[in-house]
């Protein structure tokens, strides 16, 4: 960790309006502490805490827009209504007040029931097609009046964020949810403009969200996209298979108004297209960037030796070198980089990486899962 690179973490990022004092980002994480969708002093805490000890950007966890169904657990917050916009306020001033920025990530669960809980809202679950994932049947697939309505409960979130005094605003597009719903021919079975053969007609609706999140927030506001190519209901499953193709993905949505593409990965160093650059080739991110231009955000297992899909089955993780991480920042393979459970089990996490401190590093328990450390 004494190692002169790691300065590489710590430089300076700016795009639009967001200035950033190091590339370290909080990934966002699902933590259900919001008794009726509403943060309380105890998740401004939580937040405060990461943004006393240096984190450059903080995401919030999934923040549910406002549709029936959109939330999976009972206790996810709202980005809607007025106790729970007064909650984020809180957490927004307490964030600033430590130095730090963040943004809300704005969010539709879709088809996709929890794996941690067997609550049930009390509406049909909505989705593209009515399918959770190819030949699952849950839920009701959307009418044009759903769709319209929920493109513009996105935009309306992202001008409250806006509002609040949050510097960014990130959607949710991964991991099997609403959005990449859309995305996936295997659960998009639609036959109207929101359907369709080929990647790029599915991603219609992903367009539509960000030109209405855009609006909302106007041009010099940062609008940032969270993508993945697995989904949790089949984490092998690739949206794209070559960098055409996820080209003629992500160039759409980045000309609509994306400014940053956040690429989750379940291990950020596994190369994205291998047979073209090898197996040190690039990332997810890197290829985004280099396809489109937009700056982006690399996720996946970042400073812990297990995989994160793993914790929710109960493995522990303990601290790893940040070195290839630091080599493919100082290449400006991607622009940031986010952590997630480094930094769920250790809010100085940034502040011990800056100072050389390995030896205190803290590693990953899935008790950290059940508190607000």
């Amino acid at each position: 960790m004494n190692s002169p690179t790691i300065a590489a973490l710590f430089r300076p990022f700016r795009i639009k309006s967001l200035d950033l004092k190091n590339r370290i980002v909080m990934a966002p994480m699902t933590r259900s502490f919001s008794p009726d969708g509403v943060p309380g002093e105890n998740v401004a805490a939580y937040y405060q805490r990461r943004a006393e000890s240096e984190v450059g950007l903080i995401l919030s966890e999934g923040t549910v827009i406002d549709r029936p169904a959109s939330k999976n657990e009972p206790k996810i917050p709202f980005f809607h209504g007025d106790k729970s916009l007064a909650g984020w306020k809180r957490v927004i001033e307490g964030v600033h007040a430590a130095g730090g920025k963040m943004g809300p990530q704005i969010w539709h669960v879709g088809a996709v029931k929890s794996f941690m809980t067997e609550w049930e809202p009390a509406v049909p679950v909505e989705s593209p097609s009515g399918l959770v994932a190819p030949g699952q049947p849950r839920g009701k697939a959307m009418s044009d009046e759903d769709i319209a309505d929920t493109i513009t409960a996105y935009g309306r979130a992202a001008a409250e964020a806006k509002r609040l005094g949050f510097d960014v605003v990130e959607i949710h597009g991964a991991h099997g949810y609403l959005i990449d719903q859309f995305f996936w021919a295997g659960t998009n079975k639609r036959t109207d403009r929101f359907g369709g053969a080929t990647l790029k007609e599915r991603s219609r609706f992903a367009s539509e969200v960000v030109r209405s999140v855009r609006r909302a927030v106007g041009p010099d506001y940062p609008v940032i996209l969270r993508l993945s190519q697995w989904k949790q209901q089949d984490f092998t499953f690739r949206l794209t298979e070559s960098p055409q193709a996820m080209a003629d993905w992500l160039v759409p949505l980045v000309e609509a108004g994306v400014d940053v593409l956040h690429c989750s990965q379940r291990r950020f160093w596994e190369p994205e297209f291998p047979e073209i650059d090898g197996e040190a080739g690039l990332n997810f991110a890197g290829w985004a960037k280099k396809l489109t231009g937009a700056a982006t955000i690399s996720v996946g297992s970042v400073g812990l030796t297990g995989d994160f899909v793993n914790a929710f089955g109960g493995e522990s993780s303990e601290p790893a070198s940040l070195q290839n991480l630091v080599n493919r920042l100082e290449r400006d393979e991607f622009d940031l980089i986010a952590v997630g459970r480094a930094l769920l089990s250790d809010p100085q996490w940034v502040k011990k990486v800056r100072q050389g401190d390995r030896g205190a590093l803290k590693g990953f328990t899935p008790a950290a899962l059940t508190e607000l450390v």
